[in-house]
């Protein structure tokens, strides 16, 4: 298979990278520097090809004219790719909701929202039916955590937005699938500073991402039992949601 990753030089994307090449599939790995796309092909094993993409995804223009190029570059435009998985996000933190900076709530709408929507109108005109598009979002869009205003209402927005696209690219012969992980591993969640019940490792997230695109799944999320008790949770009366996020912040 032709297969597309943004975020490739980090976390999930990454380890699918690495993984899809060890099936022998070959693989265009996008990220915003060489010297990490050049880490990753020291990384890879198996018989796969490596193809680079270097762009931002929060700046729209060199998005497009990039996912323009690879394509014309790696003679894709009459196949077209055969997945494109958008993994790349950041996240950062409201830590004081009375003075937040309006510009945190942009950087992060930047990568997660607008960034996808860059990538998504990039590779559109190179999708053909039989095609996945695949849009990872979070779990954190499934409950009113505690300093994720931002982050979790780009994953939400993009849920939708990804959800509502699946709906309108059905006569395309085009799937999209969204991607909803819990805590997974990552130099990012590194960076936390709470509990993260059920992280799971890359390399199980990658399992889970694979074998859910493979068998067509509309959507994939894991762990399942983290899924089912947000999904629990989004019933309880808003006042008790409340007072569980306010415990989450106190602990």
């Amino acid at each position: 298979m032709n297969i597309l990753i943004t975020g490739a030089t980090s976390g999930i994307g990454k380890q699918l990278a690495l993984d899809y090449l060890a099936d022998g599939h070959h693989v265009v790995a996008c990220g915003r520097t060489k010297a990490k796309l050049d880490a990753l092909a020291k990384d890879a094993r198996g018989s796969g090809r490596l193809s680079y993409c270097i762009f931002d995804v929060t700046d729209r223009e060199q998005t497009l004219l990039a996912l323009q190029e690879i394509a014309v570059n790696e003679g894709l435009q009459a196949s077209g790719f055969d997945c494109v998985i958008l993994s790349a996000g950041v996240c950062e933190y409201i830590d004081d909701a009375k003075n937040f900076e309006p510009a945190l709530v942009d950087r992060v709408f930047a990568a997660n929202f607008f960034g996808v929507v860059n990538s998504i109108a990039g590779v559109l005109p190179n999708l053909k039916p039989g095609s996945k598009l695949v849009v990872v979002d979070s779990m954190a869009r499934m409950f009113q955590f505690t300093r994720a205003e931002a982050y979790g209402a780009s994953k939400a927005a993009i849920h939708y937005f990804a959800g509502s696209l699946r709906t309108d690219l059905v006569k395309e012969g085009i799937q999209v699938i969204t991607v909803s992980p819990g805590f997974v591993k990552t130099p990012m969640t590194d960076a936390n500073d709470f509990e993260m019940p059920m992280r799971v490792t890359v390399e199980q997230a990658s399992r889970a991402i694979q074998k859910g695109i493979a068998k067509g799944k509309p959507h994939i999320a894991f762990p399942r039992i983290f899924g089912g008790i947000l999904a629990f949770l989004q019933r309880l009366p808003y006042r008790l949601q409340i007072s569980l996020s306010k415990r989450m912040k106190q602990s």
